[in-house]
């Protein structure tokens, strides 16, 4: 039977994501095999790994109680898809976030494996009754939408297909806690998720406050980054409002919910977000970032550090 107590993860896909999984589960003691279709993309993969566990231990932000060296050696490639599923207990797709590529992996994959191998995906916001449409056996279906980067950000959405089974979703919760994610669990699935849904809505109003001239690019994320976003970091919206009022919730909304409800009612239109006029916020964001990869590479490279910096705090507390 699979579980979090064997030890073969195959992921395939060797990006970004990819690559943030395989170290993520290295990091929890499994080993990983890693497939990718290009020719030589796993090896490259490899590579990078490596320089980032490196770079980690000597930071002191390793994840998990393996050195570097021990980590790297739970980790292989494979240019064989089912060389690289044998004795695999879990799944994680990470291939192009598109609907079709997903579809026909995992129905290429299902056959290859066992019964009660768990299907995974990592998209970060295709149902899985689409994503799965293709497999044969639901039950044992999921996705798991991690947040980029999720080596630093450890949130992990567990989205159940309508067919999945209670027991997958207990499995691949632990594993996912095993591993030091923080997952959570979807009741059911939703177009976007919940992570994408709300930042969607922070992003609508965003755009919309920079497009009306209320703020600049630059403003608007102060807001963030240096309001909200330093108590989010922390707590959640209900828990703010939970502790900003005397006696708690009920109490935050007697004295706050009429002026919430104005504020919504007075919400423009949703935004789009490629039309004429909103060359002008690109415009905007690239006068301070250039978005060549020079600028945008560095800008990654802080993003990542303050991340690091952030989770070994959070780990302090």
């Amino acid at each position: 039977m699979s579980g979090p107590d064997m030890k073969m993860i195959t992921v395939i896909g060797s990006g970004l994501i990819g690559r943030s999984w395989a170290m993520v589960f290295a990091s929890g003691g499994y080993s990983v095999k890693i497939y990718d279709k290009q020719p030589g993309q796993a090896v490259s993969a490899i590579t990078e790994i490596r320089k980032q566990m490196m770079e980690l231990e000597e930071a002191g932000m390793l994840r998990g109680q393996l050195s570097a060296t021990q980590q790297m050696s739970l980790l292989s490639t494979h240019d064989d898809l089912q060389l690289a599923l044998q004795d695999a207990f879990f799944v994680q797709e990470c291939v192009f976030e598109q609907l079709e590529v997903k579809q026909d992996i995992f129905q290429v994959v299902e056959p290859l494996v066992g019964k009660d191998v768990i299907l995974s995906s990592s998209t970060s916001c295709l149902v899985p009754s689409k994503v799965f449409s293709k497999v044969q056996n639901r039950s044992r279906c999921i996705v798991s939408h991690p947040v980029n980067p999720p080596y630093y950000v450890k949130l992990v959405e567990l989205v159940p297909h309508p067919d999945t089974t209670p027991l997958v979703m207990d499995k691949t919760y632990a594993l996912m806690t095993k591993v030091g994610q923080a997952p959570v669990r979807l009741k059911k699935e939703i177009d976007g998720f919940t992570l994408n849904r709300v930042q969607a809505a922070i992003i609508a109003e965003s755009w919309r406050l920079v497009q009306d001239g209320i703020i600049s690019v630059q403003d608007i994320d102060l807001v963030m980054s240096e309001g909200l976003g330093m108590r989010y970091a922390f707590i959640g919206p209900m828990e703010t409002m939970h502790l900003n009022a005397p006696q708690g919730l009920g109490d935050y909304m007697s004295r706050y919910g009429e002026g919430i409800q104005r504020v919504l009612r007075s919400f423009g239109p949703v935004p789009d977000l490629c039309a004429e006029d909103a060359k002008s916020v690109v415009s905007e964001m690239c006068q301070l970032i250039p978005n060549d990869q020079q600028h945008l590479s560095a800008r990654r490279h802080r993003r990542d550090q303050l991340l690091m910096g952030l989770a070994r705090l959070k780990q302090d507390q």
